[in-house]
């Protein structure tokens, strides 16, 4: 019976920080946002890049990358944040993510919120799109532009320095409960394509495998790029790779990466993380220096 004080007294809070605080922050005569809360790794490190650190004031328990984005403010994680929190913080601009949940997107912009959403990119070219977007938000897309193309310019050398190798079949795997690896129709393909390999689930229009269909297709080298590495999930599931049959074993290329890298890029940690993955699928490469 208590149910409904609560959800007074909650709406009453949300009235009270409102008329404390402006929900749109106080940026002044500046047009651009200057309060900026952001809602996935992605994003914070988009906002890095651009330049504006000073202007985020919070984001996520998972936002580590860079360094410095871990002492900002947490609004909770990615898949679930801090409404209260959020609104604390007085931002004029909130960031989102494909993995935020609708209904808290409805509720922040029913408060009053400025909030743009970006899905999961599909390709490096559409995380370039992506943050150009962001430095368009934010009043910086000279910068943004520099950025991108320093990022295309390590990408093309990439592809170019694989073009004329051979083209070993790659799985890389996202997740292990179902097993999981690089959709086509991912920016995660693209780390095999670029590299001048061969995704071995490249046919399907979904990234979920079986034992069974990695083992058929027996790849030459397996890259482990989930969630959990640091915890150890990733050498468990290397583990569990080296007790398969597979010419991967069998020549030592079996891999993990940090998922921080692979699994949320911006176009630099994308062209960062394409290096080392085609230093690792074409380990002649590093000869060749």
């Amino acid at each position: 019976m208590r149910k409904p004080m609560y959800t007074t007294a909650f709406f009453l809070i949300i009235t009270l920080l409102s008329c404390a605080f402006p929900l749109h922050g106080q940026a002044g005569p500046n047009p651009f946002p200057q309060r900026i809360v952001s809602l996935g790794p992605i994003n914070t490190e988009n906002v890095y890049l651009l330049g504006a650190e000073d202007r985020l004031v919070g984001n996520t328990s998972y936002c580590v990358r860079p360094e410095a984005a871990k002492d900002k403010k947490k609004i909770g994680s990615v898949m679930q944040v801090s409404i209260e929190k959020i609104l604390s913080l007085r931002p004029d601009l909130v960031l989102a993510t494909g993995l935020t949940q609708p209904q808290q997107l409805n509720k922040l912009r029913a408060l009053g919120l400025r909030v743009v959403q970006f899905q999961q990119p599909s390709s490096f070219a559409e995380i370039c799109a992506q943050f150009r977007r962001v430095g368009e938000l934010l009043g910086l897309e000279e910068r943004a532009e520099q950025v991108v193309q320093e990022a295309e310019r390590k990408v093309e050398a990439v592809a170019v320095a694989t073009a004329q190798l051979p083209r070993p079949k790659v799985f890389l795997q996202i997740g292990s409960r179902p097993l999981f690896g690089a959709a086509k129709d991912s920016f995660t393909h693209d780390f095999i394509a670029l590299s001048g390999a061969v995704n071995v689930i490249e046919e399907q229009q979904h990234g979920t495998a079986s034992y069974e269909k990695i083992l058929m297709k027996d790849p030459e080298v397996i890259i482990i790029a989930m969630m959990g590495s640091e915890s150890g999930i990733a050498q468990e599931e290397k583990k569990k790779w080296q007790g398969f049959p597979l010419a991967a074993v069998q020549n030592n290329q079996v891999h993990v990466v940090s998922p921080d890298l692979a699994c949320s890029p911006s176009p630099a940690t994308f062209a960062e993380t394409l290096s080392i993955m085609a230093a690792l699928i074409h380990p002649e490469l590093a000869s060749a220096k």
